[in-house]
């Protein structure tokens, strides 16, 4: 693993947890210093400044930096084999397409993948997409690393921009409508504690009633939605503030930065 950031972190983690791979099987490379001996004393885990000792050694190399220092590690990574096997690219970057990928690894099975930050809890979605050379089983590899931190679907990678602008900035989405919903219901008189626990599991179950009985969404609104009630009185404000659109453009614009950062 190149990067042992929060979804790094949060990936070996659940990885380690479900004994997918064991201690020995893992190594990352970090530049910082804490945070290589904070991941080895908690994890068990080999951890070392150069990512060229890591590529060299890699049957599947998983990249875990920021997009902003791609071609920067890039650099590092092209000499990286000692062996002459091509090991399975798995790169999370976001807006790094497969065709800048297949160029630094040529001949390698590469998968863009792009999961969220519900992965760190086992409750994230994974969207993945197939390089050229990559095979069966190589997508049956990504599909049980990354099914270790949630659910996975494959997507063509044209729409791996819109995947980025709507799962993986969406949880950011979503804590603004919790910390909002809690907001409301301190100015509605209740203590901010309970208006935080009222709010968050309002979303959480909701989500779950939605998954679990396959329910629209829009089904479950007009189901609480009695006539001249409160719900509809509330929907009604979001209505007129733009609420729904609002969010549909927090998900275009988040895809068309997606955008901007792969080609940076």
């Amino acid at each position: 693993m190149i990067g042992g950031g929060v979804m790094g972190e949060a990936i070996l983690s659940r990885l380690l947890a479900q004994k997918i791979y064991l201690p020995e099987q893992i190594l990352v490379s970090e530049p910082q210093l804490q945070r290589r001996e904070f991941l080895s004393q908690r994890y068990g885990i080999e951890v070392v400044a150069e990512n060229q000792k890591v590529a060299a050694v890699a049957g599947v190399l998983f990249l875990a930096i920021k997009p902003q220092v791609f071609d920067t590690v890039a650099i590092d990574l092209i000499s990286r084999r000692t062996t002459a096997s091509a090991p399975l690219i798995i790169s999370i970057l976001a807006g790094v397409s497969l065709s800048r990928l297949e160029a630094i690894f040529p001949n390698h099975p590469v998968i863009r993948a792009m999961p969220n930050t519900p992965a760190t809890v086992g409750a994230g979605i994974t969207a993945i997409s197939p390089g050229q050379h990559t095979q069966p089983s190589h997508l049956e590899q990504a599909h049980r690393i990354f099914g270790a931190v949630g659910e996975v679907v494959e997507v063509p990678e044209s729409l791996m921009n819109a995947v980025t602008g709507l799962s993986g900035s969406g949880p950011g989405y979503i804590a603004i409508a919790i910390e909002a919903l809690t907001d409301g219901g301190v100015a509605a008189g209740l203590p901010r504690s309970i208006a935080a626990k009222l709010a968050l599991q309002t979303v959480r179950g909701t989500a779950q009633l939605l998954q679990e009985s396959g329910m629209h969404p829009a089904e479950l609104k007009d189901r609480v939605t009695s006539p001249g009630g409160t719900t509809i009185a509330g929907i009604a404000h979001l209505e007129q503030s733009a609420f729904r659109s609002a969010l549909i453009t927090a998900v275009q614009v988040a895809c068309q930065r997606s955008q901007e950062l792969g080609q940076s």
